[in-house]
C-alpha cells in the first residue's frame, strides 16, 4: 500500500503542474469531483508524458520508441516506475513538460491508488496511445510527415480518439448518472469528441509544428491536389493553395465538433461536472475553428490562431452557467460559431 504522505505528495505535484501543461484542462479537471477528478488528472498527465517523449526533437527515434515502451511497462512494475525519471533524463522540450517527465513516478503513484476499474481504463488507453505514438515515431524517423487523409485519421485516433474512449470509460466507472445505455450512446461519438479537439489544434499550429516540432500533419496528398506540398507548406507563393487544402480539414473539423457537441448533450444533465468538463474545451475549439476560417496566419512562419483572452473568459462563464441546459448548450454553440464574444456576455437568446 502506498504511504499516505507519499500519496499526498504525489497528488500535490500533479495538481500543481497541471496548469503548466494545459490551462484549459486544468480548469476542467478541477471541476471533477473525488475519484473521478483524480482518475482524469492522472490519465491526462500520463498522456502528456508520452506526448513529451514523442515530441523530443533531439532524441533518436529508436530511443524514443524504447522510452515509450518502458513507460508502458511501468504499469506492471512499481520499481521501474520509480526509476523512469532517470531513464528519461535525456528528454528535452518545454521546461514544464520536461519537469513532468522527471516526476513520472509521482503520476504513477496517483494512478496506482485509483479504484481498479478506473486504473484499468487509464492503463488500457494510455497503452493504446503509446503504441500508436511508437508506430509514428518509427515510421517517420526524420519528423512526422502525414501522407494521406487515412494516415491523418490514424494519427488523430492514437493521440486523441483514444482519449475520448478513455474518458467515456471513466464517466461510466465513476458516475451513477451514466448507466449502460448512456455509455453506449456516448461510445458511438467518443472518438469524434477526442479527434475534433485534436484537429483544431493541428490546424491552428501548422507553422509552429513545422518550424519547432519538425512535424507536418496536413496530408501531402491533400496539399498536392491543390498544387502545393509539404516542402511549400509555409511558402507565401503557395498560401492560397495551402489554405484551400486546409479548408477540407476545416470542414472535417466542423463535422467532428458537431459530433462532439452531440456527445456532450448525451451526458445526463445531472452529471453536471462531466458536462462542464466537456463543454469548455469544446467551446474554445468552436471559437478557434471559427477564426481559422477567416485567417491565414497559421500558414505563415511563426503564425498561429488564437481567440482573445476576453472571449476565453466569457466562454468559461457562459459554459459553466449553461452546461446543464440542452437548449443553452445549443444556443451557445450556434452563437460562438458565428461571431466572437467581446466585452460583456450578450443577452441570451430565447429562440
Amino acid at each position: 500500500m502506498t504511504d499516505p504522505t507519499a500519496l499526498r505528495d504525489a497528488e500535490r505535484f500533479c495538481r500543481e503542474i497541471l496548469p503548466g501543461v494545459s490551462r484549459t484542462f486544468a480548469i476542467s479537471i478541477k471541476l471533477l469531483p473525488g475519484q473521478l477528478g483524480r482518475a482524469v488528472l492522472s490519465a491526462y498527465l500520463l498522456c502528456r508524458i508520452a506526448d513529451t517523449v514523442e515530441d523530443d526533437q533531439q532524441m533518436a527515434p529508436p530511443d524514443k520508441a524504447a522510452l515509450l515502451d518502458t513507460l508502458l511497462q511501468t504499469f506492471d512494475d512499481a520499481a521501474l516506475a520509480e526509476s523512469y525519471p532517470a531513464r528519461a533524463a535525456a528528454v528535452q522540450g518545454d521546461a514544464t513538460h520536461v519537469r513532468l517527465v522527471q516526476h513520472t513516478h509521482l503520476v504513477l503513484r496517483l494512478w496506482r491508488d485509483l479504484p481498479p476499474d478506473s486504473a484499468a481504463a487509464v492503463r488500457k488507453w494510455v497503452e493504446e496511445m503509446g503504441r500508436g505514438m511508437k508506430t509514428f515515431v518509427l515510421r517517420h524517423p526524420q519528423g512526422i510527415r502525414i501522407a494521406s487523409l487515412e494516415e491523418y485519421r490514424e494519427y488523430c485516433y492514437y493521440v486523441a480518439g483514444t482519449v475520448g474512449y478513455m474518458l467515456t470509460e471513466l464517466w461510466r466507472a465513476n458516475s451513477r448518472a451514466i448507466g449502460a445505455r448512456v455509455h453506449d450512446a456516448l461510445w458511438a461519438k467518443a472518438r469524434a469528441f477526442g479527434e475534433a479537439l485534436q484537429t483544431v489544434n493541428i490546424l491552428k499550429d501548422v507553422a509552429i509544428d513545422a518550424e519547432r516540432e519538425n512535424s507536418i500533419y496536413i496530408p501531402e496528398q491533400l496539399l498536392r491536389a491543390h498544387g502545393s506540398s509539404h516542402a511549400t507548406i509555409l511558402d507565401p507563393r503557395h498560401e492560397t493553395a495551402n489554405h484551400t487544402a486546409l479548408a477540407e480539414l476545416i470542414t472535417l473539423a466542423w463535422h467532428d465538433l458537431d459530433e462532439a457537441r452531440d456527445y456532450l448533450l448525451t451526458v445526463p444533465r445531472r452529471a453536471w461536472s462531466v458536462r462542464v468538463f466537456c463543454i469548455l474545451p469544446l467551446l474554445y475549439a468552436y471559437a478557434t475553428l471559427r477564426e481559422l476560417t477567416r485567417s491565414r496566419a497559421m500558414l505563415r512562419p511563426g503564425g498561429t490562431v488564437k481567440i482573445t483572452r476576453r472571449e476565453v473568459r466569457a466562454l468559461m462563464v457562459l459554459g459553466v452557467l449553461l452546461a446543464g441546459s440542452d437548449a443553452g448548450v445549443r444556443w451557445l454553440v450556434r452563437r460562438v460559431r458565428r461571431t466572437p464574444f467581446g466585452g460583456s456576455p450578450p443577452a441570451l437568446a430565447t429562440s
